[in-house]
């Protein structure tokens, strides 16, 4: 381990990976790190250290990640789920009784994050996620039976287009936001560029769910999207240009803008 310690955040990656390939603790080999180690597995870790070291984000070279105390599988048919995500699940958690009995869309759902997390929490609810991919519908779908998570189905949509005649008591949505040209994809060249993406501003589909939704909601049906940290004001004009009311945006956790609510009419 000693060629990993050039810096402790490599030390620490390093021994992710190796807890990964040994199938044990991290505490394990941060406590046996004078331990012999098979050769095989030193070359499984020099493999995926090296992918790591050529920019590859951890969470495709573990091809797992944990988002909201679940173990979700990924693959680059996915996003990785971020911390800033699992905020627009605890807010919308935050809302509603434990007891309640509602019916929630996920659009977009990717690896199934926002929809398990949400199905997890709260068991009585009816959760539906959809995704334009049939690749990661199948990563969602494999997450829910891994997880051990039933109160939920999952439907093949490009955003609401499958959907007609349902209404939801909640949407909520982490839609592709950033904006074509924007120098932070080059640090996302792993991640599908779809699912980043939204036109020459980033709002396209921030516009297109908010202009729709509330077709799909009951009255007085909640919509929950999550933003760029700069599409505060746009999201919240949108909201309001299509008549929702109580528009209010919430920071993540780096205090910047992230979610925006509104309640349909």
């Amino acid at each position: 381990m000693q060629r990993y310690a050039k810096t402790p955040k490599c030390r620490f990656v390093a021994e992710i990976i190796l807890s990964h390939v040994l199938d044990v603790d991290r505490s394990y080999c941060y406590c046996h790190s004078d331990k012999e180690i098979d050769a095989k597995k030193i070359l499984q870790l020099d493999g995926m250290m090296q992918r790591y070291e050529q920019g590859e984000p951890l969470g495709y070279i573990l091809g797992k990640q944990e988002f909201c105390d679940l173990q979700l599988t990924l693959t680059k048919d996915t996003l990785i789920p971020r911390p800033e995500t699992e905020c627009l699940v605890y807010l919308t958690l935050d809302l509603f009784p434990e007891s309640s009995e509602i019916s929630v869309l996920d659009l977009g759902t990717g690896s199934g994050a926002i929809a398990l997390a949400l199905a997890k929490a709260r068991p009585h609810w009816h959760v539906t996620a959809c995704d334009i991919s049939q690749a990661a519908l199948d990563v969602a779908k494999s997450n829910a039976e891994k997880n051990c998570i039933a109160n939920l189905n999952f439907i093949y949509s490009d955003l609401f287009n499958a959907l007609d005649g349902r209404r939801y008591d909640v949407i909520v949505s982490n839609p592709p936001y950033i904006a074509e040209g924007d120098p932070h994809l080059d640090s996302l060249s792993y991640e599908p560029i779809n699912a980043l993406v939204a036109g020459q501003d980033g709002l396209d589909v921030l516009e297109k769910i908010i202009a729709q939704a509330h077709q799909y909601l009951y009255p007085n049906g909640l919509l929950m999207v999550e933003h760029g940290y700069d599409q505060k004001t746009a999201c919240q004009h949108l909201m309001k240009a299509a008549n929702f009311t109580d528009v209010e945006t919430f920071n993540d956790l780096s205090g910047h803008d992230r979610i925006t609510k509104g309640i349909a009419l």
